[in-house]
C-alpha cells in the first residue's frame, strides 16, 4: 500500500468529507491524531505536544477506557512509578496502585497537559496519504465527524475484542468476557473460563462474596505466570474443594440453566447461572489489515519500524500492545508509554510533515 491512497470503514462504505453534508467536520488541520486515550496514547500526544505538533486524540470510549472497564478494586501488578507518563509523579497510599487512583492520575495527567481529548467517538474510516489523512469517526448519537490530521498513531490497545470461543449459547445474555463486581453473582453458580490472572482474581473474589464458583481450564492446571500472591490462593481454594475446577477440559455448550463440560472423565452437565468466559482478547487486526498494515505469519505482528514504530504504511504509527500483535504480554502500560517518545523523535525529525 505504500504510496498508495487507501479506504477503510467498519460499515462497509466509503465516506468523502466533500460529499457528506449531515456530518461535522472540523476545520482545523491537525499535525497528529491519536486514536485511542489509553495510557499509551495520552503518553504520545504528550510527546507530540511538547514538541509544537498540534495534537488530538480521539477514543470511543472515556478517557482510559480500558482501565475504567477493569474490575472495581482491582490492583495493578506494578507499582506506580511504572504507570508514569508526562514525567508527571503518580502517587499511591498503597505499595501497588489501584484502579481507582490510576482513573485520578490519567485524569490529572490529561487536564495538567491541556490534552485534547475526543471522548465516545469512534473512528470508523480513514483515507487519503502521508501528510493529508482524512478520518471518519460517529459519536455516541450517531453523528458522523470528519478530521484531518498530517499524521497518525493507533494506540488502540486489545481489551475492547475479547477472544470468542464460538461454542453454541455463548450470545447469550447470562455470558460475559469481563468481570467487574462481586455483588451480583452472590448466591449464584457462576462458571469461569480461564486460568490467567483475570480468571483466577475473578474466581476468588466471586467466592469470597458468597457465590458457588466452578473454573474450567483447557490446560493442566492454573498458568504458571498468574501472580505470586494469587496462584496459591486459588490452588489452595480448590484443593479445599471452596472452589470447583475442572482442568484439561472445554466447554462445549452454554445452556439457560446449565453448561456442557468436556472433561478427561467424560461429559458433564453443571448447574449454571452465569458465565464469565475470561478467555483473553486481542488487537483489531481487521482495521489494520484495512489500513494497508501487513502483519507477520506468527502473533500477526504489525510490520513497522522498530525504532520510528512507523508502519509500513507512510504516516502511520503504531503504539503500545498493537505492536506485538497477539502476543499481548509483551507489552504492558510499562514499556508502551515510551513509544510516545519514539514516534515524536521521528516526528520533529521529519518535521511532522
Amino acid at each position: 500500500m505504500q504510496g498508495s491512497q487507501f479506504v477503510y470503514s467498519v460499515l462497509g462504505a466509503r465516506y468523502s468529507p466533500c460529499c457528506i453534508v449531515s456530518g461535522m467536520v472540523s476545520n482545523d488541520i491537525f499535525d497528529v491524531l491519536v486514536v485511542g486515550a489509553g495510557p499509551t496514547g495520552l503518553a504520545c500526544a504528550i510527546e507530540a505536544q511538547r514538541r509544537g505538533l498540534k495534537t488530538v486524540v480521539v477514543d470511543k470510549g472515556c478517557l482510559v477506557n480500558s482501565l475504567f472497564h477493569y474490575p472495581a478494586g482491582m490492583v495493578f501488578f506494578t507499582t506506580p512509578e511504572l504507570l508514569e507518563i508526562g514525567d508527571m509523579p503518580f502517587s499511591s497510599a498503597h505499595q501497588k496502585p489501584t484502579r481507582e487512583e490510576a482513573l485520578e492520575y490519567y485524569r490529572k495527567v490529561a487536564q495538567h497537559y491541556q490534552l485534547d481529548v475526543r471522548q465516545y467517538q469512534r473512528v470508523t474510516g480513514v483515507e487519503g496519504l502521508d501528510g493529508d489523512f482524512r478520518v471518519t469517526a460517529f459519536d455516541q448519537h450517531g453523528r458522523l465527524l470528519h478530521y484531518r490530521t498530517r499524521k497518525l498513531i493507533l494506540a488502540t490497545g486489545y481489551y475492547d475484542l475479547p477472544n470468542i470461543m464460538g461454542i453454541p449459547g455463548e450470545d447469550l445474555g447470562k455470558v460475559t468476557h469481563y468481570y467487574r463486581e462481586p455483588h451480583p453473582y452472590s448466591g449464584s453458580d457462576v462458571l469461569v473460563i480461564g486460568g490467567a490472572n483475570s480468571a483466577a482474581i475473578s474466581a476468588l473474589d466471586l467466592y469470597r462474596h458468597g457465590a458457588r464458583v466452578t473454573l474450567v481450564h483447557w490446560r493442566p492446571g492454573i498458568d504458571a505466570n498468574v501472580k505470586y500472591w494469587i496462584k496459591p490462593d486459588i490452588e489452595n481454594r480448590i484443593k479445599k474443594g471452596e472452589i470447583k475446577a475442572y482442568f484439561d477440559s472445554r466447554v462445549k455448550e452454554i445452556r439457560a440453566d446449565e453448561v456442557l463440560i468436556a472433561t478427561p472423565e467424560g461429559e458433564l452437565r453443571v448447574k449454571n447461572d452465569f458465565v464469565l468466559a475470561l478467555t483473553g482478547y486481542h488487537p483489531d487486526f481487521d482495521f489494520l489489515r484495512s489500513l494497508g498494515i501487513l502483519l507477520s505469519e506468527e502473533h500477526c505482528r504489525p510490520v513497522c519500524d522498530p525504532e520510528t514504530l512507523e508502519s509500513n504504511v507512510p504516516g502511520i504509527y503504531l503504539a503500545g500492545v498493537i505492536v506485538a500483535g497477539s502476543a499481548t504480554s509483551e507489552i504492558f502500560i510499562e514499556n508502551g508509554r515510551f513509544h510516545g517518545r519514539q514516534i515524536a523523535q521521528d516526528l520533529q525529525r521529519t518535521g511532522g510533515q
